[in-house]
């Protein structure tokens, strides 16, 4: 499946060209906790893992969502390490955090659990020291979907709640989205403007009416994060007017936000575009994230 395969792909060229550590060697410079279990449904765990800075921590975290195409699937933390190596040399805490996977969980559904994930860090933001009003998120294509899901979406929490967890809020300071889909009501089966490769994705799957409710662009309010937009004008997967569009719903609501647009690229990023990426969002969270 083709979105699937250029997340993979985009993850792997994080890795090996911005990571100085061989994949599946452990880096001294980072301390990794592995399987955190924020919940469970259908007797199975939900988890995400821990990358700390050993040296010179800021304080604030980062959350990432494992997601290509809605799929979220389990690798050894130490293989994605030197992904998130620019961001853990500006000494952010680093939260690789995994959703119900499509096929058989539904878009919605990943949503409800990366929602969860975010309220349980700021649970225990205590234990990893690091700030929980300095919580950032990024991912690429379907994860750059769920981080603005994130940053236009959030709620503070529900103090009544019985789940200790359901009391925190999900609200993040900031957004970095490569490549994100944003408005679901193009992608779907009944849309007449779904690309033929989107067949392939059961995620998308989706009535008209979920399509509205999990589309970041219909969303976009004042309070929203501040929002960095990375995309490529040669995207022939997700075209980079979900970027622009969202750009300009951010700015006729006065919310903080960027697009960096990269000349030729495709739907993964790479090499000086992929460097230049990675610059623009460790610059976007110290901006955001990191205190004065």
């Amino acid at each position: 499946m083709r979105l699937q395969t250029m997340a993979a792909r985009w993850l792997i060229a994080g890795v090996l060209t911005l990571g100085s550590v061989s994949p599946g060697f452990a880096d001294e410079a980072v301390q990794i906790t592995p399987d955190v279990v924020y919940g469970h449904k259908f007797g199975l765990a939900m988890t995400y893992d821990v990358f700390r800075p050993v040296e010179a921590a800021n304080g604030a975290g980062v959350v990432f969502m494992v997601s290509g195409g809605w799929y979220s699937r389990w690798a050894p933390p130490e293989q994605l390490q030197g992904l998130f190596r620019p961001l853990i040399d500006a000494g952010f805490t680093i939260f690789a955090v995994r959703h119900g996977s499509s096929p058989r969980f539904s878009i919605p559904e990943a949503v409800a659990d990366v929602r969860r994930g975010v309220r349980h860090i700021r649970s225990q933001a205590a234990d990893y020291a690091i700030d929980p009003e300095r919580l950032g998120v990024f991912g690429m294509s379907a994860g750059g979907h769920l981080s603005l899901m994130l940053g236009t979406t959030a709620d503070p929490g529900d103090p009544t709640a019985a789940d200790v967890i359901d009391r925190q809020s999900n609200r993040v300071q900031a957004v970095v989205a490569w490549v994100a889909p944003t408005d679901l009501r193009i992608m779907v089966r009944e849309s007449p403007e779904a690309l033929p490769a989107y067949q392939n994705f059961p995620a998308l799957e989706l009535e008209m009416a979920a399509a509205e409710t999990y589309s970041p662009l219909l969303h976009v309010s004042d309070d929203d994060a501040p929002t960095l937009l990375l995309a490529g004008d040669a995207d022939d997967l997700v075209p980079i007017e979900h970027s622009r569009r969202i750009r300009d719903a951010f700015e006729q609501q006065g919310v903080v936000n960027r697009l960096v647009e990269f000349p030729g690229a495709g739907h993964g990023l790479q090499g000086d575009d992929l460097k230049r990426a990675n610059e623009e969002m460790v610059a976007w969270f110290r901006e955001h994230l990191v205190a004065e």
